[in-house]
């Protein structure tokens, strides 16, 4: 039984679905197996708690929050 893990940041519920549902669909089509085999784990990590690049991405992401309310 596969078991695929999503390492991300927040996302809605609409967003997860889908993604759970096209991740299930590739094994089952590479592997010849039932859906019901596939596991998908998302695991959803604040964006307060990771970082790219030097900065946290609650910064960056307010920084452009920020400027779009700006223009």
């Amino acid at each position: 039984m596969p078991t695929v893990t999503v390492l991300q940041g927040p996302r809605t519920v609409e967003l997860k679905r889908d993604l759970v549902k096209r991740i299930t669909e590739a094994f089952v089509d590479a592997y010849a197996i039932p859906a019901e085999a596939v596991e998908v784990w998302i695991q959803e990590v604040p964006t307060d708690s990771w970082g790219r690049a030097g900065k946290l991405t609650a910064d960056v992401s307010a920084a452009a929050t920020a400027e779009s309310t700006r223009g």
